[in-house]
């Protein structure tokens, strides 16, 4: 069974945006932007982000959202994003105090 090139195109964006976004809210890890709290760590509010992206995707496409990104897709982009987090994390760590 083929996948429509629109999924296909979605579901490319969707690991993408996934692994860039993890990248930077993990760059962001170390210096907690948002505040000091559990709700406000840097993962938390990637996932949140992540949550009104799928939101707005489906407002936008009008139509559920598995039809362009099924389950599994969803949960593979969400681990690769979480990998990326810990990868920016990483970085963050190890460089010089001032890079940023």
């Amino acid at each position: 069974m083929a996948i429509p090139p629109a999924a296909s195109r979605a579901q490319h964006w969707w690991h993408g945006l996934m692994a860039a976004g993890g990248l930077l809210f993990g760059l962001l890890g170390d210096k907690r932007p948002f505040g000091a709290s559990v709700l406000a760590h840097p993962l938390v509010m990637f996932f949140a982000v992540v949550a009104v992206a799928l939101l707005a995707l489906r407002a936008a496409a009008r139509r559920p959202v598995p039809e362009l990104l099924p389950e599994r897709v969803l949960v593979v982009g969400c681990l690769v994003g979480g990998i990326a987090f810990l990868a920016g994390n990483w970085v963050a760590a190890h460089l010089p105090v001032g890079w940023y």
